[in-house]
């Protein structure tokens, strides 16, 4: 039987997973400092665990944590003497308001704001001052909720080296002054490129792990998918919002199928497809519908069209591989990367045979140390009967892959060979 203190201490950790996010975005546009907002937050979370064993879950946990790390804010901006300062920029009759405020009617005064403030500290955390890494850790410590040792075990790096990187952000924010805002005209439109790469990158991360024991990781993978919907509302005319969240979403409906039984990954094609989630799939179908609506199609919009051919086809055997194709040769006239090739290379395999695919594997530069080219370039082999080739190339992938699943599945693969 599980003692009632266990019970309250799980509910607290849900609560506090639930509402993190939003209590650093609303502190963060109080005092204008994304580190001492998650300090004020954490004293919020003391004050629950102190208090709630005492006085039991108030009805409205989230507005609780929210008043509670607010007032600890006002103490301490008064304690700095920076109160008047404070009040002067945000409005005395506001926050006092908003301070005043019952937690009977605390959603309502929250609700106005809060979206706007999670977007503001997403826009914040990809200021283009800091690392693309810095800009992930982050994004998934403020927003996401990961500690610091969940966001190293997700990336397979020391917990210190993911620290490090939060702490260089935060000081980097502070130092430079950068306003807590959705910036405008030009500045937003690539600022928001780069909110939509650092999603990217962390669904990626999460759907195919770089290295570990694990091949998925579905925790980055809701991550990304909930901020995603998060953009696709605040921004709902522009197309490669849409893109996005179209892309996650059906990329999201296969986390089941991925695995089986032992945790070995299981290719697309071989996958049981009626472990995908159809939720999910209506979502993207939508979203793409709204993609499309919205205007002219760009990379994440195109990788959704993809996606969406595959969610379409009830067998492997009914693939439109001709309509992939072709929306890969416009991705890579958009997007002329070596993994675009790659994946385009695949497709075209698929739609007019191994030949023509190799040819193009064999004319990508700089992917030699990704495992995946020497994997592709072995299918194609194998397909043309050029087994020994094919088997030498599986082995290869398999030395330069650092995913422990996928190096025991490729060398199963030379051994069949």
């Amino acid at each position: 039987m599980t003692h009632p203190a266990q019970d309250l201490s799980a509910r607290i950790e849900v609560v506090w997973r639930l509402e993190e996010g939003r209590i650093i975005a609303g502190l963060t546009r109080l005092v204008r400092d994304v580190g001492l907002a998650e300090e004020l937050a954490q004293d919020a979370l003391v004050a629950a665990l102190h208090e709630w064993p005492g006085t039991g879950v108030p009805p409205n946990p989230g507005g609780w944590l929210m008043l509670t790390a607010k007032h600890r804010a006002i103490d301490r901006l008064r304690r700095d003497d920076l109160l008047s300062l404070k009040l002067r920029e945000l409005g005395h009759e506001a926050l006092s308001h908003e301070m005043d405020a019952g937690l009977d009617d605390f959603d309502a005064v929250l609700d106005d704001g809060v979206k706007d403030d999670l977007l503001r500290l997403m826009f914040t955390a990809c200021h283009p001052a800091l690392s693309r890494e810095m800009q992930v850790a982050l994004t998934l410590r403020v927003l996401g909720g990961l500690s610091t040792g969940e966001i190293a075990g997700a990336f397979l790096v020391p917990e210190a080296t993911i620290a490090q990187r939060i702490v260089r952000a935060k000081r980097t924010l502070a130092d430079k002054r950068i306003p807590f805002e959705i910036p405008a005209g030009t500045e937003q439109a690539q600022r928001l490129g780069a909110v939509l790469g650092v999603v990217y990158l962390i669904f990626n991360e999460g759907y195919a792990a770089t290295a570990g024991e694990s091949w998925t990781r579905p925790q980055l993978c809701h991550e990304a998918l909930r901020m995603a919907r998060m953009l696709a509302v605040w921004a709902p005319d522009e197309a490669e919002v849409h893109g996005l969240a179209a892309l996650l979403e059906i990329q999201s409906s296969r986390l089941a199928a991925r695995l089986g039984p032992r945790g070995e990954p299981i290719p697309l094609l071989e996958q049981n497809r009626g472990r995908w989630d159809q939720l999910l799939i209506r979502r993207g179908f939508t979203a793409l519908l709204r993609a499309r609506q919205a205007g002219p199609a760009g990379p994440y919009v195109l990788q959704a069209a993809i996606t969406a051919c595959h969610a379409q086809a009830r067998r492997a055997d009914d693939t439109d591989w001709g309509r992939i194709a072709a929306l890969y040769d416009q991705l890579a006239r958009l997007l002329p990367t070596p993994i675009v090739q790659l994946n385009r290379a695949v497709a075209v395999a698929m739609a007019r045979g191994p030949a023509e695919g190799l040819a193009i594997v064999e004319a990508i530069q700089g992917l030699q140390d990704y495992h995946r080219l020497p994997s592709v370039r072995a299918d194609l082999l194998a397909q043309l009967g050029r087994t020994q080739e094919a088997r030498t190339e599986l082995e290869r992938a398999a030395t330069l892959t650092v995913n422990a699943r996928e190096r025991d599945v490729l060398l199963a693969r030379a051994r069949a060979l």
